[in-house]
């Protein structure tokens, strides 16, 4: 330890003066200690010296084993070298015998086999010669054996000369072969009752030769079979489009009548498999042809009558050969056959629904890899389906046409047989002529996804793409025209909209159906999307035609609150006539207001049964936000105002207020009820505030309406003071300061809509809004308060609930200085 560490162990060990007599034990302890420690290294020391001396002793004798292990090794070396070299003396003579016995057995084979080899050729020759397949080809199979075992002898002469005249055999029985085969189908086999037995065992020699002998013999028999149909099919009287189905008869007849003959091909040769594809792509070629040497347009009728048989054909012969199966459609949307169609003879044709794909591109490319497909498995991979039909694509633009022609006929003929009512019992409240309409075009998509599922099916959509925008307009059309007040002078519409009951269903009805045009447009593109060919499936979208049935929604609703605000004409006229100046007392609501209540009572139960909830709700917003913002400016049409009739207006504001927060309830629908009270709440107040400023006294009229409608423009102002009779000088006077203090501390207001004063026009010019807490304007925050507080005073005489009017709109405001007359 260090020496600050011994001083605090010695001050530990003696705190006293006293425990110093325990010094002389504690040292002889230590001392004894030391020598027990100073022991116990001297045997450590002596002990390791003995250590390493035995460790010399120990390495030594490891040494001495080594070195007689590496003797006794390089003894067995050499034992070993001595044993192998006695084996190698003893063995010689034992391999040279043996190689001697392995090359005469080897020998002896090649030549029995040679031997077997001459024979098998010579035998093979006399076969050949007499035209004896079935022997010649079992013959054949072994000498293709024991050529195949002499593959390393062809150097040989001999070989050479054996392997030469075994070609010059497959020649001749080739030849032969191909020459019996070309009396096939002459008419021979009937004279001749063996001539198919031979020609089916030199079907076996034909295997037994090459690959390509197959090949070239199957590809011969198939031109020879279709050159009498390029012959007949290629003249000027078959060489015709309504023709066609005659082409598949023939080939049918064909196999019909040869399936007997045919039958000597071997079923791996796949013969009648061949032939069909040579058919198939040599009647696409005439077609293409045909359709491209037309002088006129194509008859629609034969040309989907010719389309159809083809595609019954390739369905057919995919059946056949590729295990194809007949893909109907479900017809789970239970739609019926149309029968109002004219051409019977093309529903027949087109009634199948099949599921194919068609070949996009007919080039060279695609010939070579149905070339390479041709001599495999039927099924391996070849599609029949398309393989002639897909010449008819670029030709389908008439059938494209006609069902443009006949889809926009059957519309105008729904929209003129349309009653624009609803039918009794039904449950949507949508035009029976909608539900029509996708019916037809259902049918339309059916046909032509039974023809055909790219471009052509793409046009097609594309047609009702253009029926449904059609559709639109004649929706549009059907709407009344016309228009008044700010929601018509918002949209740019004049007139006025004068509509019935009738006209208001017809509009609810309008508003059902198009929305169930967008929803079912966009079903109608997904379901087509999943139909049509992959590569076109991106460019089937109905947003823009959904788009066109979202305005015919938005201008139904804004007609149909048109139509409300054109009755409410008449109450905003007779309420300007009521002598507001001269009224004696205040009363119960005003006529207009039962009048408007009456308005709403016998419309708005019947909207709200017709509109869904969405629907309604937007209804209500605009009818709210169009009635409040238009009783504010009715008020300045006015004439003189006194306080009595104020007190009374305000009661009729506080009527209609209550009015239009019950079109919910009236309506039966009552979701979101709550924020549509606030909505018209707020519409409403500021009405309710104006009536106030004209209620308050003239030496505070200018605090309380920038207090109230801080928003307010000069010349409100000076019309507001007109409506409470003062004097042009008086006017004058309390304008001029009301601009002067309002000039230097506001802020440029909210544009208003063009007010039509009762009296002399004013012009409307910007003025400042005063804050609340701009100095000099507002002499005192309490004494506006306790001015306003006044308001109330004239309705104390005619009872509690004339002051509750007269209150309601200040109590429902969140802010301003009258909100501490209630909540202080």
């Amino acid at each position: 330890m260090d020496k600050s560490s011994a001083l605090d162990y010695i001050n530990q060990m003696f705190p006293t003066e006293a425990s110093l007599s325990c010094v002389e034990p504690l040292m002889q302890k230590i001392q004894g200690e030391i020598r027990r420690v100073d022991a116990e290294i001297l045997a450590a020391v002596c002990q390791q010296s003995n250590s390493g001396t035995k460790a010399k002793e120990d390495l030594s004798t490891a040494t001495r084993a080594v070195e007689e292990l590496m003797y006794k090794i390089r003894e067995i070396k050499t034992k070993g070298e001595q044993s192998e070299s006695m084996v190698q003396e003893i063995c010689r003579d034992i391999k040279k015998l043996d190689f001697a016995k392995k090359h005469i057995t080897t020998t002896i084979t090649a030549l029995h086999r040679l031997t077997m080899f001459v024979s098998a050729v010579e035998q093979l020759q006399v076969m050949a010669s007499k035209r004896q397949y079935k022997e010649a080809a079992a013959q054949l199979e072994a000498v293709n054996q024991l050529c195949s075992h002499f593959e390393a002898y062809r150097d040989v002469p001999k070989i050479t000369e054996l392997r030469e005249k075994v070609k010059n055999i497959k020649q001749v029985l080739k030849s032969h072969v191909f020459s019996d085969f070309a009396s096939l189908g002459t008419g021979k086999e009937a004279e001749e009752g063996n001539l198919l037995q031979q020609l089916s065992d030199a079907c076996l020699v034909v295997d037994a030769l090459e690959p390509s002998v197959r090949e070239e013999l199957v590809k011969i028999f198939c031109s020879r079979e279709l050159t009498s149909y390029q012959q007949i099919f290629e003249g000027a009287e078959l060489a015709k489009l309504d023709k066609t189905e005659r082409r598949y008869a023939w080939i049918k007849r064909r196999l019909r009548t040869n399936e007997e003959i045919w039958k000597i091909f071997p079923a791996s040769w796949n013969v009648v498999y061949l032939l069909c594809i040579q058919f198939c792509k040599l009647t696409r070629t005439q077609l293409m042809d045909i359709l491209v040497n037309l002088k006129e347009k194509p008859d629609v009728g034969v040309l989907l009558l010719t389309l159809q048989r083809t595609l019954e054909f390739e369905e057919e012969l995919a059946e056949k050969f590729g295990g194809g199966t007949l893909n109907k459609q479900s017809g789970a949307d239970g739609e019926e056959t149309d029968n109002e169609e004219n051409n019977s003879q093309r529903i027949s044709d087109i009634r199948k629904k099949y599921e194919k794909k068609l070949a996009a591109n007919q080039g060279n490319e695609e010939e070579g890899k149905e070339g390479q497909k041709e001599s495999s498995v039927p099924g391996a991979g070849f599609n029949f389906r398309g393989i002639i039909s897909s010449c008819f694509e670029p030709h389908l633009m008439v059938y494209v046409e006609l069902e443009e022609k006949t889809l926009m006929e059957n519309l105008e003929k729904l929209v003129q047989e349309e009653t624009w009512d609803i039918d009794e019992g039904s449950q949507n409240n949508i035009l029976s002529s909608s539900i029509q309409l996708f019916l037809i075009i259902r049918r339309s998509l059916k046909r032509c996804s039974a023809l055909t599922k790219n471009q052509t099916l793409l046009n097609i959509f594309k047609v009702f793409q253009k029926i449904l925008k059609a559709y639109t307009m004649k929706l549009f059309a059907k709407l009344p025209k016309g228009g008044t007040g700010i929601v018509a002078a918002a949209t740019g519409m004049d007139g006025q909209i004068k509509t019935s009951g009738k006209d208001e269903r017809l509009i609810c009805f309008i508003v059902n159906t198009a929305e169930y045009c967008h929803k079912t447009s966009g079903e109608l593109a997904e379901n087509l999307s999943k139909i049509i060919d992959p590569q076109f499936s991106d460019r089937v979208d109905m947003t823009e035609v959904q788009d066109e049935f979202s305005a015919v929604i938005t201008k139904a609703l804004v007609t149909l609150v048109q139509g409300i605000e054109t009755k409410f004409d008449a109450e905003m006229a007779a309420m300007t006539r009521v002598p507001w100046a001269t009224l004696e007392s205040v009363g119960d609501q005003s006529e207009y207001v039962n009048n408007i209540h009456a308005i709403l009572t016998s419309s708005i139960p019947v909207l709200g049964s017709l509109l869904s909830s969405v629907y309604f709700q937007f209804f209500l917003d605009k009818l709210a936000s169009s009635l409040g913002p238009r009783f504010y400016l009715n008020i300045f049409k006015c004439k003189l105002i006194s306080e009595t009739g104020a007190q009374q207006m305000l009661l009729d504001t506080q009527a209609v207020k209550t009015i239009l927060w019950d079109i919910p309830t009236l309506a039966r629908q009552t979701s979101g009820a709550n924020s549509y009270s606030k909505f018209v709440s707020r519409e409403m107040s500021k009405a309710e505030a104006l009536l106030k400023v004209i209620l308050s006294p003239v030496d505070s009229v200018a605090n309380t309406y920038r207090a109230l409608l801080p928003e307010g423009t000069p010349s409100e102002f000076q019309r507001i003071l007109e409506l409470k009779g003062l004097k042009k000088p008086d006017q004058q006077t309390i304008l001029d300061d009301f601009i002067k203090r309002g000039s230097g501390v506001g802020q440029p207001s909210i544009s208003q809509p063009p007010v039509i004063l009762a009296g002399p026009a004013v012009p409307v010019a910007p003025s400042a809004v005063l804050t609340s807490g701009s100095t000099g304007v507002i002499a005192s925050r309490e004494d506006v308060l306790t001015r306003a507080a006044a308001l109330g005073r004239g309705a104390a005489t005619t009872g509690f609930k004339r002051f509750l009017a007269l209150t309601e709109a200040a109590k429902d405001r969140k802010d301003g200085p009258f909100r501490k007359l209630f909540n202080p």
